[in-house]
């Protein structure tokens, strides 16, 4: 069902509608690799899902368009539907999760679509669709497990080699498995020896259970800050098509997605969401094998709640040595606290948060304990900090 022909037609047919996004290169992300990255977090609705649905609303049949469409999403597949089905002047509803972010939600509704949110996560979203198609007679754009939706998206396979032609390895984010199983067959029906790696968040690895265990398997429960791609199970055509074509899937903790969408902002500039920023996570903390080759890194989404923002670049700033928390515990006299504000100033951190109280039970009669807060440049810098605390006699609790 999926041909190669069939991409080919898919990217005729997405140039009224996409852009092609740049590669951008990221040597700097990992010593001794050639990274670049796919700027997919740049694509129209801000994510490479608008491909696959713009795709597969333009081979509807008229009769399948007059009934209108409907989909279920996580947020992105319901902005590329939107937008797709409003251009072709076709009706469209999206069942979101009501944990979405508020910002996919409401773009989703200025694309023009209505929106019903379903309680639950994405699976929850998928059931309450399949109940109103069946129900109201509408048409179904599944988000990953079908042929056209997974030839618009293994469009970006074919850009990729058309800039990077001598890329050694794709790395790829997995949800429900639409973009891989479409990016995978593209490269490796032209290009067989590049290799093909999948990413999904350690909080919902259902295609990294999959292909352990050599059977499409179901999670009983996703909890990742990569809302995109928090899916309990894998479509059977894509795991196919992942177990035939993808060289590995590995995983990446919610600390390091963290860490990828801080280093791609500070850095390269770049919004990414959690779906978005795992490939570059792989990358940046040795899951794939990159050392002396040239790795392409889809990033494929940018559609960020900023409510959650902060929190992940805390987290993200607290995993790269960024940031650091000590308690110590001193006599409670004074120019304790100047003391330890001198040390660490001179070695050239700041101090951003104090807390001092008096010492508890088990402790000295006249001792308390300082909890600070400082801003660092890396680990080692940390460690510097603490060494010095402790050779003027501190004590690190």
């Amino acid at each position: 069902m999926l041909t190669l022909d069939k991409v080919y037609r898919a990217a005729c047919v997405l140039k009224e509608a996409i852009r092609q996004t740049d590669i951008i290169p990221a040597s700097d992300l990992k010593a001794g690799s050639q990274i670049y990255l796919k700027t997919e977090n740049l694509q129209v609705t801000g994510s490479f899902k608008v491909r696959g649905a713009y795709y597969k609303i333009s081979q509807l049949s008229e009769e399948e368009k007059a009934r209108g469409v409907i989909a279920c999403s996580a947020g992105n597949h319901a902005q590329g539907v939107a937008l797709a089905a409003t251009k072709s002047g076709i009706r469209s509803l999206i069942c979101l999760p009501d944990g979405a972010p508020i910002s996919k939600v409401e773009a989703t509704k200025r694309y023009g679509a209505e929106v019903c949110l379903v309680p639950g996560v994405y699976d929850d979203a998928y059931n309450k669709a399949i109940e109103l198609r069946d129900t109201c007679g509408y048409t179904f754009i599944h988000p990953f497990n079908d042929p056209d939706v997974i030839a618009g998206q293994g469009t970006i396979g074919l850009e990729i080699l058309n800039q990077l032609d001598d890329v050694d390895s794709v790395v790829v984010p997995i949800g429900g498995g639409g973009l891989i199983a479409g990016v995978a067959y593209a490269i490796k029906q032209l290009k067989p020896n590049v290799r093909v790696y999948g990413v999904q968040a350690a909080g919902a690895p259902s295609m990294y259970e999959s292909v352990r265990k050599n059977r499409l398997s179901a999670l009983d429960k996703v909890s990742t800050i990569a809302d995109g791609i928090a899916v309990k199970q894998p479509g059977d055509l894509t795991y196919e098509l992942c177990k035939q074509y993808v060289d590995d899937v590995v995983t990446v903790t919610d600390d390091e997605i963290s860490s990828a969408i801080l280093t791609l902002m500070e850095k390269y500039k770049m919004v990414a969401e959690g779906a978005g920023a795992v490939s570059v996570a792989a990358a940046m903390f040795g899951k794939i094998p990159t050392e002396g080759q040239k790795v392409c890194c889809i990033v494929s989404g940018g559609n960020i709640d900023v409510t959650i923002l902060s929190r992940v670049i805390k987290r993200g700033l607290l995993m790269s040595g960024r940031n650091y928390a000590m308690t110590i515990e001193l006599p409670d006299k004074p120019g304790q606290l100047s003391h330890v504000s001198q040390i660490v100033s001179t070695l050239g951190a700041n101090v951003i948060a104090v807390h001092h109280e008096r010492a508890s039970e088990g402790s000295d009669v006249t001792g308390c304990f300082l909890r600070i807060e400082i801003e660092t440049r890396n680990f080692d810098h940390i460690q510097q900090i603490r060494n010095q605390l402790i050779a003027e006699g501190f004590k690190l609790i």
